[in-house]
C-alpha cells in the first residue's frame, strides 16, 4: 500500500514540484541626508538536479531530469553609528550564508508536514544563531559596541514562500493585483496599535515608527523571529525593502508601481526613485521578485 506522502515511479515529479520561473530586480541607494549607506541586500540561487545520461530503463518510468530550484532573498538595515551599522548587517547576511551552506541536508520540497516543521524551526534556529553572533562582534570590538541589524528572509522553494522577520523592514506580496504586508514591524508604534492605545494615524503612533523594540544584535533581549509559511502562485511579485522605502512612499503608491512596472528592476528603480524625491532622508533598499510562470 502506498503511504499518503509517497509517491510511485510514475509519477511525474511536477505533480509534486511547481517551479515558478523568476524575474528579480534589486536596487539600494544611501540617500539625500546619510553619509553612508548602512542597509545590505542579498539575492541567490540555489537548488539541486540530477540529469540522466544513459539508461535502459524504460521511458515511462524516469523523468529525462530532475530539477529544483529555490530564490533567497535577504535584506538587513544596519544600526549603529558610521561603522556598525554597515557591519551589523553585511555580517548578518554573511554568516546567514555560511549557515546554510554548512547545513547537509537542504529541504526544497515541503510535501510533507515535517518538511514544513524542518524549515520552519531552521529559520528560527538561524536567526537566533545570527543574533548571537552579532552580539559577540559587538563585545569583541569597542568601536562596534551597541550595534545591530533589521533582518528580513525570504526563501521561496517552488510554490512555498518562507518569510523570516526580525524588526521594520518589510515583506509585501503583490497578488491578484491587490498588496498585502506579510511583516510585522518590530517598533514601539506597532505595539501601542496592537495594544489598542493608538491607531497608525494618531501622533503618537507616528512618532514612534521608528523605535525598535526587536533587532539583531543590539537590544539586549535574545531575538524572537517572526517565521511564517505562504503559498506562490503565478504573477505574484514580492517586496523585501528597509524602512527608507515605507517611510517615504505610501502602500498604495508601492502597489501600483509594482502593478504597472515593466520588469523587476523597473520596479525596484522606480520606487527608489519615488522615497528619493520624497526627502531620502534614509538609506532605501528595494527588492522585487516577479513570479512569472
Amino acid at each position: 500500500m502506498k503511504m499518503p506522502n509517497e509517491f510511485s515511479p510514475r509519477t511525474s515529479l511536477h505533480e509534486v514540484w511547481t517551479c515558478l520561473e523568476v524575474d528579480v530586480g534589486a536596487v539600494s541607494h544611501q540617500g539625500h541626508v546619510r553619509e553612508n549607506n548602512e542597509d545590505s541586500y542579498l539575492l541567490m540561487k540555489f537548488g539541486r538536479s540530477l540529469e540522466n545520461v544513459l539508461t535502459n530503463v524504460e521511458e515511462h518510468l524516469l523523468e529525462q531530469n530532475y530539477l529544483m530550484n529555490g530564490y533567497g532573498i535577504l535584506v538587513a538595515d544596519g544600526m549603529g553609528g558610521m561603522a556598525g551599522g554597515e557591519v551589523a548587517s553585511s555580517l548578518a547576511l554573511s554568516k546567514l550564508v555560511e549557515l546554510i551552506v554548512e547545513t547537509s541536508d537542504w529541504t526544497l520540497a515541503l510535501q510533507r508536514h515535517q518538511d514544513v516543521a524542518t524549515v520552519l524551526d531552521r529559520m528560527t534556529k538561524r536567526f537566533l544563531e545570527i543574533d548571537n553572533i552579532v552580539r559577540k562582534e559587538a563585545d569583541n570590538d569597542h568601536t562596534l559596541k551597541g550595534m545591530g541589524t533589521t533582518l528580513t528572509v525570504a526563501g521561496a522553494l517552488g510554490s512555498d514562500l518562507i518569510i523570516g522577520h526580525v524588526g521594520d523592514s518589510r515583506a509585501y506580496l503583490l497578488h491578484g493585483g491587490e498588496l498585502q504586508q506579510l511583516t510585522t514591524d518590530h517598533t514601539l508604534a506597532q505595539a501601542l496599535i496592537d495594544a489598542g492605545v493608538a491607531n497608525r494615524d494618531d501622533p503618537a503612533s507616528r512618532s514612534m515608527r521608528r523605535v525598535l523594540t526587536a533587532a539583531v544584535g543590539s537590544l539586549g533581549e535574545q531575538v524572537v523571529p517572526q517565521v511564517q509559511r505562504f503559498k506562490l502562485s503565478a504573477g505574484d511579485k514580492l517586496l523585501l525593502c528597509t524602512d527608507g522605502l515605507t517611510e517615504m512612499v505610501e502602500d498604495a503608491t508601492i502597489a501600483q508601481v509594482l502593478r504597472e512596472a515593466k520588469s523587476a528592476q523597473a520596479a525596484c528603480q522606480d520606487l527608489v526613485d519615488l522615497s528619493l524625491a520624497s526627502g531620502g532622508t534614509d538609506n532605501v533598499t528595494v527588492v522585487v521578485a516577479h513570479f512569472v510562470s
